[in-house]
């Protein structure tokens, strides 16, 4: 199935605009998954959004709540976080060029893939792509996708263009309160030619297909070997199309709060959270 473009809109460059679709360039469809299975009975464990005394709720009676203090909330519609007006949302413009090295790899957070729209814009889309190479310069700018408006980086990759979101300063943690009890000291001389030495025979360029998940190779042949087997415990967890009825869905919260009411014999204390979205 090919892949759905996770945005379209505006790559631009000054004055010039080219349509343009943006793709996620990584994949988990490989990688094995697993359903929660009830052992007892064989059915499948399902989540669902529920309130405690009124059981399940609908999704479009959901709104957003923002903490102001303990257990008052801000009602925020989802029209009025729609309405936010920002060019980002249809236009990716590039507002800087900076040499790729000048970006820290703690910056970088996930791949995309830009592509022209229609054959109308190739012109203009290889013109930057190549004017970006030639620079040697990778381009910055800001681009708002599901709901998050993010800083991202656009290099040359191939025939195309390549952008990397990237995180914002205040999202890093500072690297030297995980790294203050390290001292600051020489290091012996000799350990460090060994070390040298064998970091040098060790060098090769860099060969993706070289590395595999090993543990994913061995969890399935795992199931491999599982499906093979005859006896292996098996369930059908047919889909019953529903939850059963309100009364009986347990809300998850709720049944560990009072799980640990009755294992201390007495009310949990109330807690403290910080303020955040929810």
């Amino acid at each position: 199935m090919a892949p759905r473009a996770l945005w379209k809109g505006q790559l631009r460059l000054s004055l010039v605009s080219i349509p343009v679709e943006i793709f996620s360039a990584t994949k988990t469809s490989a990688r094995v998954s697993f359903r929660q299975i009830h052992q007892p009975s064989g059915k499948r464990v399902r989540y669902e959004k529920s309130v405690p005394g009124l059981g399940p709720v609908k999704s479009e009676d959901i709104v957003k709540g923002y903490e102001v203090s303990d257990d008052e909330y801000i009602l925020l519609d989802p029209d009025e976080i729609d309405a936010i007006k920002l060019e980002t949302k249809k236009t990716f413009e590039l507002v800087q060029f900076v040499d790729a090295c000048e970006i820290s790899p703690l910056y970088f957070n996930k791949p995309y893939y830009i592509t022209a729209s229609d054959d109308l814009a190739q012109d203009a889309y290889r013109v930057v792509r190549d004017a970006l190479r030639k620079a040697g310069k990778v381009g910055l700018g800001q681009v708002t996708m599901r709901g998050k408006e993010y800083l991202a980086a656009v290099k040359p990759c191939g025939d195309g263009l390549l952008m990397e979101t990237l995180h914002y300063e205040d999202e890093l943690r500072e690297a030297d309160e995980i790294f203050t009890d390290i001292e600051d000291e020489k290091v012996d001389k000799e350990l460090l030619d060994v070390a040298t030495s064998l970091i040098d025979r060790k060098s090769a360029p860099f060969d993706a297909g070289a590395y595999h998940d090993k543990y994913a190779e061995a969890l399935q042949e795992l199931l491999d070997a599982k499906i093979k087997n005859k006896k292996t415990p098996r369930v059908h967890a047919d889909d019953d199309g529903g939850s059963g009825g309100g009364e009986n869905v347990v809300d998850l919260m709720s049944a560990l709060k009072e799980s640990l009411k009755a294992a201390d014999g007495k009310k949990p204390k109330k807690k403290t959270t910080r303020k955040k979205a929810s």
